[in-house]
């Protein structure tokens, strides 16, 4: 009797499980939204300015830092960053 009503119960746990509504899942929120750009960030550490460029291909930032140099903003943290 106790056999029995173990795997009733294994069972009916098992058609509850594969009969739920997976519709409701709750979806976190991500915390990346709001994040600064870390190239940027770095930027602004070496005291330099950053100046947004638009292309037809797309947007990047030049920085200027303080001895002149300008330098793509990824390019910089990946130069100082390897």
């Amino acid at each position: 009797m106790k056999y029995q009503t173990s795997i009733s119960l294994l069972i009916g746990l098992f058609i509850m499980t594969a009969c739920q509504d997976s519709s409701h899942k709750v979806v976190k929120e991500s915390k990346m939204i709001g994040m600064p750009n870390p190239a940027s960030v770095y930027c602004v550490q070496l005291h330099g300015k950053s100046t947004p460029v638009s292309t037809p291909q797309g947007e990047y930032a030049i920085c200027t830092l303080p001895s002149g140099e300008k330098i793509e903003e990824w390019a910089l943290f990946r130069r100082d960053h390897p």
